[in-house]
């Protein structure tokens, strides 16, 4: 990951450490990172690399105190050729991040691949982010799954989509949230049955 740091996106850098969107901000506000692993120019950004220390904060927080944590993300970050070190050596203490590195490459493959599944075709749903291949919003597929609609449903419903297309719908909407109210569905899925669009009326309480 050293050789190709990406810069990413608050959401982003949430989904791939596997924290909430409150923790990633902490790490700013409270001065948790060192500056050279963010930025705060016009928007808030996070390098690949600042993912590593962000979930061994949150994660090591039962093992250890806070000052410990943020000291060992402080000699783990150091630029005299220690960055991206694996072994983190503080006098009798010994900390092992390579469990948080191996997690947080593999978290950027599947954003990656996410990224790669989803497209914008103003030929298609005038543009609306459907999974590559289909014509099944993204959006709508992770709403289904926050919903709690079981995945073998969410298939039944979508038979051109896969388990991992789920999968990735699901990441790809938490790394990239949509902004103000949301769109409202195109299209039913196919084994939904509408019985009726009437309102009921509602019976003024009697005087």
């Amino acid at each position: 990951m050293n050789a190709s740091i990406e810069t990413l996106t608050p959401a982003e850098a949430a989904v791939v450490s596997h924290v909430t969107m409150r923790d990633v901000h902490r790490v700013i506000d409270e001065h948790i990172l060192p500056e050279s692993l963010y930025s705060t120019d016009q928007t808030r950004s996070f390098t690949s690399q600042a993912c590593v220390f962000i979930s061994f904060y949150f994660r090591a927080a039962d093992r250890l105190t806070s000052e410990e944590r943020q000291r060992t993300i402080r000699i783990a970050s150091e630029p005299q050729g220690s960055s991206g070190s694996r072994l983190v050596q503080d006098a009798f203490l010994t900390i092992d991040l390579g469990t948080f590195w191996k997690d947080v490459e593999e978290s950027l493959d599947r954003l990656h691949a996410a990224r790669a599944m989803v497209v914008s075709d103003p030929e298609i749903l005038s543009g609306t982010p459907v999974i590559r291949g289909t014509r099944v919003p993204v959006y709508d597929v992770a709403a289904s799954v926050a919903s709690g609609i079981p995945v073998d449903r969410i298939l039944s419903a979508y038979p051109s989509l896969q388990r991992e297309h789920v999968e990735l719908a699901t990441m790809y909407a938490e790394a990239n949230p949509q902004r103000g109210r949301p769109r409202l569905r195109t299209a039913l899925p196919p084994d939904v049955t509408v019985l009726t669009q009437r309102k009921k009326r509602r019976t003024p309480p009697a005087a």
